[in-house]
């Protein structure tokens, strides 16, 4: 027998398993000796009261325990040789297509212009301490992709897309704690996830698949109106049957490359703002009414959303105890985002507030067509960086300062490792935006007392929430909706926004490939 319960408990009876199992069988009516196990199913934490909770979604077993949980990964087969596609990214989106596509047994040729994740912390390192941005290794790209160094987030509201719980479950057999199959907000940590991306990767070899890397994609071999392969850095072909393009949202050459072969893209909505980095402690005082936090509370998170001038303002990639790094693809931009490890415990908080935009906001970039929104985005980078001092130096100002369109005298501390510098912000972004942001900031300190504090820096900028273009495919085949056996996918395509909805459109579009390539699981 199976019995099913929810429960409420102070933090510190949630962190005990014999706490726990006292309550189960108190709720559940169950005497100590007849209960076999329990298992906790969901975990969130309850901040609305005076005092937080542990709400426990939890099954007891009585004369019997749980199934076996069968391994993904075992389901995986050994590649055919001969059947081969080739994916161009070793992000989320490229690395759960390849591994979906040797469940059918088909041969993955993963190409990704950067380095494997373990080389990739160089240039990392170069670009926060020296200011130096390799193009093709950086925050953004290389192997694990956008998400690899920027926390490891891994919820979404993509469950239409699949079953969240398969690529949850596929992380956790690759090195990620079982922790995030229960949290109802689950995440890694950029200390753990390169471990886990590397687990990946080897599974990908061991059941045959290819995984290049400083295999920049320069060129399609397209004839007779199909895609026949890819060139590599300017002199190497691979050739197959259908090329699955996973490349993230910041590989704006691939936008140009597609351009250029007259394929069809679209503009599309995305998000502008900055990231605003308050004390750790502050959001604890807040979100939980305590301080200091208790020792069995993680960082505490928010989530807000406000609506000004019929646009949505919202926070994204909310960062608990993380920190702020330098974002740019390229020398000559400004761009930040957030990051965490494992643990969360930096004494900062930080996130993206970001507007956003319709291509409608920006009408005198119409004439780049479909791309009008990447060169907005674009511009607004390098101004950013013209601002300053030639530097990975961010622009900063204080939020009430920002607010009341005023130059801060000073600035807080700050985790953002390059330095930040007193600039004007309200000056720096285009005035839409900001008049957004100056109301939503007051708005989210109603909704969090103590959130609208000068003690908050403001950091510019925060660009790239999102592709602001989308390449078109027909939504039964997956393919692009003009040339055959080419399939957009992820984040870069402009169907996904995260980790795990990249993952899950890997996973969907593989599928649609080993359909078209005429197999069967």
């Amino acid at each position: 027998m199976i019995q099913q319960c929810t429960l409420s408990l102070a933090p510190a009876e949630a962190a005990d398993p014999s706490l726990v199992k006292a309550q189960l069988l108190r709720r559940c009516h169950i005497a100590a000796e007849d209960l076999t196990c329990f298992v906790v199913r969901k975990r969130s934490i309850d901040a609305r009261g005076r005092r937080p909770r542990v709400i426990l979604s939890a099954e007891a077993y009585v004369g019997e325990r749980p199934r076996a949980t069968e391994r993904i990964s075992e389901k995986l087969k050994t590649a055919r040789h001969q059947e081969r596609v080739i994916i161009v990214g070793a992000g989320p989106a490229g690395y759960f297509a390849a591994l979906q596509l040797l469940m059918a047994g088909i041969k993955p040729i993963v190409l990704d212009r950067g380095k494997d994740v373990r080389s990739r912390r160089r240039d990392l390192r170069a670009i926060q301490q020296l200011g130096i941005v390799n193009p093709n290794s950086n925050y953004c790209f290389g192997e694990g992709g956008a998400g690899t160094y920027s926390d490891g987030k891994l919820y979404t509201n993509s469950r239409k897309r699949g079953n969240i719980h398969t690529i949850l479950q596929l992380l956790v057999e690759h090195g990620a704690s079982p922790d995030i199959l229960i949290d109802a907000h689950p995440h890694i940590g950029s200390n753990k996830l390169p471990l886990v991306v590397q687990q990946l990767r080897a599974t990908i070899l061991h059941y045959g698949g290819e995984v290049h890397f400083d295999a920049l994609v320069d060129d399609f071999i397209i004839k007779e109106n199909k895609i026949r392969g890819v060139v590599v850095n300017g002199n190497k072909e691979f050739v197959a049957p259908a090329v699955i393009l996973a490349t993230g949202h910041s590989a704006r050459d691939i936008f140009l490359l597609l351009q250029r072969h007259h394929l069809h893209l679209e503009a599309k909505p995305f998000a502008i703002g900055l990231r605003i980095e308050h004390e750790q402690a502050l959001i604890d005082r807040i979100q939980y009414n305590q301080h200091p936090r208790g020792p069995h509370l993680p960082a505490a998170a928010y989530k807000l959303v406000s609506h000004v001038g019929n646009r949505g303002v919202f926070s994204f990639c909310m960062c608990p105890g993380g920190l702020i790094v330098p974002a740019a693809t390229a020398p000559g931009e400004l761009v930040v985002n957030g990051m965490s490890m494992s643990r969360r415990n930096s004494p900062f908080a930080n996130s993206g507030i970001v507007v956003a935009l319709e291509p409608a906001d920006y009408p005198e970039f119409d004439s780049h067509g479909p791309l009008m929104g990447m060169r907005f985005q674009q511009q607004i980078e390098q101004s950013f960086f013209n601002a300053g001092d030639g530097s990975q130096r961010a622009a900063a100002q204080r939020m009430v300062d920002f607010v009341n369109g005023t130059l801060s005298d000073s600035l807080c501390q700050s985790s953002y490792i390059p330095g930040l510098y007193a600039a004007p912000l309200h000056e720096l972004l285009p005035a839409a935006i900001f008049k957004r942001l100056q109301t939503a900031l007051q708005h989210f300190g109603s909704k969090m007392p103590g959130y609208f504090t000068n003690d908050a820096n403001l950091v510019g900028l925060e660009s790239r929430t999102s592709s602001p273009v989308r390449i078109p495919r027909d939504q039964t085949t997956m393919a692009h909706t003009q040339i055959t056996n080419l399939y957009p996918c992820g984040e870069g395509a402009g169907y996904a926004g995260g980790i795990v909805s990249a993952a899950l459109d890997g996973l969907n579009v593989a599928r649609a490939v080993t359909v078209s390539l005429g197999n069967s699981q």
